[in-house]
């Protein structure tokens, strides 16, 4: 074993093990059947909506966490108490401050000493093809610091192969030729953030986990067992991996059905919002989804592209389900545009000139998560057309949107708003909205989300 001293004691999780490749004991859980944490040093890479719920989560069940990210500016606000993230209040971070257990950094070499490192960064598209530089370059930050014995696990979405491939080799040759499964343990859990889910978090949503050889993904379950309810071990990073991309995938597919479904229920006059409503009565065989002005997020628009390049990569055949979804939800922005287009004229008005109030600017309800939002796209096609645009919601900060569209003009909801405006479009449907305000005192409200009613007020 290379790094690695005979009969070492394995630094996490499984221990008095001859590293990875010896025959690994787990430690037992306690009376009350909770797992105390195997590790002290817990390193986070990335600190955004997956990292830093992950980060604090650790803080909680007794681990040592560093949250490290490049962003200097997102490390500052971390380093002050001000949380960016919705589902991790301020309170918890400053507590998590205050006893000295969390320290956000964006210099390398405080991950030196790690026990655990988990890899929690962006996985984006670039022109369609899967830039997986921040992982490559999350490997060269750990690399130096891999001692035997320790944990790296990797969260980012990403295509099957990247933790056993790419990744490993990384490490190995950051940390001068340590091994994965030889001489440090090595796994895979693919992220299941929901932002603003009220319901499942990261501590009752179950946690896919896998690792590289036996030993590797008995301390990667290990260690998720501490922080969370339920673990859920497949055989391989590679099934792990897919997983990941199966849920989103599914997700895509079916959204894309009920967005074509929508613009052809318009057409024939039939209300698609009613129909979904008598469907989802059945106790058996059908799950709902909702049509919307598109989709957003990483997961949606992204992840299940991951998978069709993968397959076209790999196999040289196109995945025509993931094709055909992304031709769907990619266009539904234009359709919204159509839509409100068609609603001036009507009323004698044209998109020029006009003055358009878009109610929520995220991807999703309840959340402050911008990333890939319809509701820019939306936007930005509106501004091309000549329309004034402003927005309304509460859950974003004024910069980050301006950083998206610097045209886009915040406004506070309130009657004369609604009034003065020629469309107002329900994009992004947060609770703390008025809803019957909106229906009452708009001229024309196109909604997207099916919250509103009225004389005044037409459906997606």
């Amino acid at each position: 074993m290379a790094g690695t001293a005979e009969g070492t004691a394995v630094r996490y999780g499984c221990t008095e093990a001859e590293g990875p490749s010896g025959a690994a004991t787990c430690p037992q859980s306690d009376q009350a059947g909770h797992r105390s944490p195997g590790a002290q040093r817990v390193a986070v890479l990335g600190q955004g909506y997956v990292g830093l719920p992950l980060a604090l989560r650790a803080v909680q069940v007794g681990y040592d966490v560093v949250g490290f990210d490049t962003d200097a500016g997102r490390v500052g606000r971390l380093q002050a108490g001000q949380s960016y993230v919705e589902d991790v209040p301020a309170g918890l971070l400053q507590a998590a401050l205050k006893g000295g257990r969390y320290k956000p950094t964006s210099s390398p070499g405080d991950l030196a000493g790690f026990d655990v490192a988990l890899i929690t960064v962006p996985t984006p598209l670039k022109e369609g093809v899967p830039d997986l530089s921040y992982v490559q370059d999350a490997g060269r930050e750990l690399g130096p610091y891999l001692r035997p014995g320790s944990l790296v696990v990797l969260e980012s979405t990403t295509y099957p192969g990247t933790t056993e491939e790419l990744l490993a080799a990384v490490l190995e040759r950051a940390s001068g030729g340590l091994r994965a499964g030889e001489d440090y343990y090595l796994g895979y859990s693919p992220e299941r953030i929901d932002p603003g889910n009220r319901r499942f978090g990261l501590a009752n949503t179950p946690k896919v986990v896998s690792g590289v050889g036996e030993a590797s993904l008995k301390a990667v379950e290990h260690f998720y067992g501490s922080l969370v309810e339920t673990t859920v071990a497949v055989p391989r990073p590679r099934e792990a991996e897919l997983a990941k991309l199966i849920e989103n995938t599914f997700r895509h597919v079916n959204i894309a059905l009920v967005n074509e479904l929508a613009i052809f229920a318009a057409d024939l006059g039939v209300d698609i919002w009613a129909a979904l409503d008598a469907a989802a009565t059945k106790p058996f065989g059908f799950m709902r989804f909702e049509p919307g002005p598109g989709v957003g997020g990483h997961c949606l628009p992204i992840d299940p592209s991951y998978l069709s390049w993968h397959i076209r990569n790999s196999l040289s055949r196109s995945f025509r389900f993931v094709e055909l979804a992304n031709d769907v939800n990619d266009h539904m922005p234009d359709y919204v545009v159509q839509r409100i287009m068609m609603a001036l004229n009507s009323a004698g008005k044209a998109v020029k000139g006009s003055r358009a109030l878009l109610l929520g600017v995220t991807y999703k309800k309840n959340t402050s998560d911008m990333r890939e939002s319809p509701a820019i796209a939306v936007a930005q096609r509106l501004l091309r057309l000549g329309a004034q645009v402003h927005y309304v919601d509460s859950h974003v900060d004024g910069a980050d949107v301006a950083s998206k569209e610097p045209r886009l003009v915040r406004a506070e909801l309130s009657a004369s708003v609604l009034a003065t405006a020629d469309a107002v479009v329900v994009m992004a449907d947060h609770d703390d909205v008025d809803y019957e305000l909106v229906s009452s005192a708009a001229r024309y409200v196109f909604d997207t989300r099916h919250r509103c009613r009225g004389p005044a007020v037409e459906h997606l």
